[in-house]
């Protein structure tokens, strides 16, 4: 039924490979058995099928789109910065202040966390969100935290709304029954599933809908599926710990006139060395547009890259009009840059999926702006370094919300790189006693097998390596200031 190489399909390319593939989705569909064994199964299989035929006719028109582009999809020399007013500092929206009914904004706005992540990059098994990462408290413990408090200060209805993936729902679902008697509606929707690709035939590696040895051969084909289901949403990473619900930038969007209305605020904040592969923000053919490293030539790369050029990344925090996405939508004029992100798989098989993002789709809507936040805002823990800035004394907890702690003198995180024997989880908080104090760190760089005793401090610049074969046991109590640690534990003067 299908060609065995590139070499036998390529004489009518673009039209039959649509067609194959669509022979070989539709198959895995039609074999779509209901997980769930209820004495309902024909009703059960026919929700399956027409779930699975809408993530098929989602992934068709991606998959097509995929095969007639040619070359990047942006034109260098048609990208110019964008205008002065359309990024935003947000101390100048702060500066307007609140109104007193502020309640009445907040009771228009739904909070919508992206939840289809894993925790596998740090060696977890489920989702993301169900990391502790201060206090014993969760990401979505503090999320939850974070808008019960706006609803019980302000006496309002924020809801939550959480975006799971296939990997995710679950596991999530079971979770969410500890937070019955929290102040905070919850509700969840699916992203869809799109199997992937041979990286060499361009079909599909899935055989079958089941997840059960075949769980690689899926994946959730990132947040710009969110516009396809659902007056205001703020959105963001459930990992970002700095996305709170701003009442200054949910005030402006709303206090706009109705000509001039915002239907798409961007939070962006200032780029540094560790940022330069962040999307950012450009104009392009006289739209505000995001653009992103895969989007980028080869040949300017170093150029997307440059902090001079490129001053600014995206957060992914994001506010848009419930209406204006429905407008758009109805009108099939979200045309979101598709982003071929390629895997190997465990087995070796290189692979490839087609991805969209959520802050794409900027380009779609009417007077978009960017808001240059403060750094505070994007707090993202992918990583056990990320994890031990905000298990530290750097940051306090309060109603959910981490702020940096006001004994720390300057307003910036310290550089912490953990090695490799860091990475996963449970490797790290074995590792640690307890949190040092790193409220005068500047830098921290740790590699090999080291651990630390409880009370250890940790200032300026900190370098601990241990070579292959020898431990370092810092000491409980120890003080390290510019200090560097070698394998035989001779300490130097940074």
């Amino acid at each position: 039924m299908f060609a065995n190489s590139r070499n036998e399909m390529h004489t009518d390319f673009l039209h039959l490979l649509p067609y194959k593939y669509s022979l070989s989705v539709l198959k895995i569909i039609m074999t779509a058995k209901s997980p769930i064994n209820s004495g309902h199964g024909l009703r059960l299989d026919f929700v399956v099928l027409q779930i699975s035929k809408k993530d098929f006719d989602g992934f068709k028109k991606l998959f097509h789109r995929f095969l007639q582009v040619k070359g990047p999809s942006i034109d260098w020399a048609k990208i110019s910065r964008p205008p002065e007013d359309s990024i935003q500092p947000y101390e100048r929206i702060r500066a307007k202040g609140l109104p007193e009914d502020i309640a009445a904004a907040l009771n228009r706005l739904v909070v919508v966390k992206l939840n289809g992540g894993l925790g596998t990059s740090m060696g977890c098994k489920g989702p993301k969100s169900l990391i502790s990462v201060r206090n014993e408290n969760t990401f979505l413990d503090l999320t939850v935290k974070q808008i019960e408090h706006l609803n019980k200060t302000y006496d309002t209805n924020v809801p939550l709304v959480l975006m799971n993936s296939f990997n995710t729902d679950e596991d999530t679902k079971k979770i969410l029954q500890k937070y019955t008697h929290h102040r905070v509606q919850i509700h969840t929707f699916n992203q869809s599933r799109y199997p992937r690709i041979n990286k060499e035939s361009l079909l599909p590696i899935a055989k079958s809908m089941g997840a059960d040895g075949e769980g690689e051969a899926w994946y959730p084909p990132g947040h710009g599926d969110i516009y396809a289901r659902k007056e205001y949403i703020f959105v963001s990473n459930i990992d970002n710990l700095g996305a709170t619900v701003d009442l200054f930038i949910l005030q402006h969007l709303m206090s706009q006139p109705q000509d001039k209305r915002c239907e798409f605020i961007m939070e962006v904040t200032d780029k540094t060395r560790a940022d330069v592969k962040g999307g950012t923000l450009i104009e392009y053919e006289e739209r505000l547009r995001l653009l992103e490293i895969a989007q980028v030539p080869k040949a300017h790369v170093d150029e997307f890259k440059s902090v001079t050029k490129f001053k600014i990344f995206n957060t992914n925090n994001l506010w848009i009009s419930l209406p204006a996405i429905k407008r758009v939508h109805d009108a099939n004029a979200l045309d979101l840059e598709i982003i071929v992100n390629p895997k190997t798989l465990d087995g070796g098989l290189n692979v490839i999926q087609l991805e969209t993002a959520v802050g794409a789709a900027i380009k779609s809507f009417k007077n978009a702006l960017g808001v240059n936040v403060p750094r505070s805002r994007f707090l993202p823990v992918k990583t056990t370094s990320d994890l031990l800035l905000v298990m530290s004394n750097l940051y306090s907890l309060d109603a959910g919300s981490l702020t940096m702690s006001k004994k720390r003198e300057f307003p910036t995180t310290p550089h912490v790189k953990l090695g490799s024997s860091f990475t996963k989880v449970q490797e790290y908080l074995r590792r640690f006693e307890n949190i040092p104090d790193m409220l005068e760190l500047d830098h921290l760089t740790v590699s090999g097998d080291v651990t630390f005793g409880k009370n250890v401090s940790l200032k300026g610049t900190v370098i601990i390596i241990a070579n292959h074969g020898d431990r370092i046991d810092i000491p409980a109590g120890a003080m390290l200031e510019n200090k560097i640690v070698s394998g035989n534990l001779r300490i130097l003067d940074h």
